[in-house]
């Protein structure tokens, strides 16, 4: 059995979303962040790093949410989660992929998480990022919206693991300031993923 560690309101979502799509069996075991599990010994144990998501294979730990994305989608191609078929898409896939795992995710983290690029006693410039964060947090979607998402999922016709990805980093919006409804595309994506079992059964289990 998969286990796939996360925590409520982090990019976790999208990898148990991606399990839930393909009917996987797996275990979602919750890291309470408000007691800093994430920072303890038996979870350093299974993802150095700290961070969610990590998923447990038969095989090894798998960590960073683009992996975890491509395996679930490789792991059951009976799902159909990805152009597996076609490398041109399937790289296409990948770089929407790594494009909201190294530049949105990133832009998003300077609100709250500014201590890993100064240090505390640097107040004016962690508020400097601060208020950079919405700016760079719309620049971001009005390129996705404008140039990236190809309708009505992120790869066209055809749902994949990237929608996931961009459901759950889109679900930030509001808390960068941002109004979901300045997004048209996005905002109707995001009704469409809601109606989706698998995204009600991931959030069920995560208790959202």
């Amino acid at each position: 059995m998969l286990k796939i560690f996360f925590s409520p309101g982090t990019v976790a979502l999208a990898s148990h979303i991606a399990l839930a799509e393909a009917d996987a069996d797996y275990e979602a075991i919750k890291l309470d962040f408000a007691n800093a599990a994430q920072t303890k010994p038996d979870y350093l144990a299974i993802n150095p790093k700290g961070p969610v998501p990590a998923l447990v294979t038969d095989q090894g730990i798998l960590t960073e949410t683009p992996a975890i994305l491509l395996y679930v989608a490789q792991a059951f191609p009976d799902a159909k989660l990805a152009p597996l078929d076609d490398i041109y898409r399937l790289a296409e896939m990948q770089s929407f992929n790594n494009y909201l795992c190294a530049t949105v995710h990133v832009n998003h983290a300077h609100r709250m998480r500014g201590l890993r690029w100064v240090e505390e006693t640097e107040t004016a410039a962690m508020e400097a990022m601060q208020r950079k964060v919405k700016s760079n947090m719309s620049d971001c979607f009005h390129l996705i919206e404008d140039t990236m998402f190809k309708g009505p999922w992120v790869m066209g016709a055809d749902y994949s693991v990237a929608d996931a990805y961009l459901f759950t980093v889109g679900r930030w919006l509001e808390s960068d300031d941002l109004a979901i409804d300045d997004f048209p595309k996005v905002a109707a994506h995001r009704a469409r993923m809601l109606d989706r079992k698998a995204v009600m059964r991931a959030m069920s289990e995560q208790g959202m």
